[in-house]
C-alpha cells in the first residue's frame, strides 16, 4: 500500500510540476483567410403523398 501511494504522490507532483512549465499562455497570431466559402441547404424528412 506504501509503494502505491508513492507512486501516486510522485505523479501528482509531477503532473503539478508541469503545469505551466513553459511560462504564460500566448494568443496564436490570426490565421489569413484563405478565400473559400461554402454555402448550400439541406432537407430532412419525407417528401411527396403517401
Amino acid at each position: 500500500m506504501t509503494t502505491l501511494r508513492m507512486i501516486a504522490a510522485t505523479l501528482a507532483l509531477g503532473l503539478l510540476a508541469a503545469c505551466g512549465a513553459d511560462g504564460e499562455p500566448e494568443r496564436p497570431e490570426p490565421r489569413p483567410t484563405a478565400g473559400v466559402s461554402i454555402g448550400g441547404t439541406v432537407s430532412v424528412g419525407l417528401a411527396g403523398t403517401l
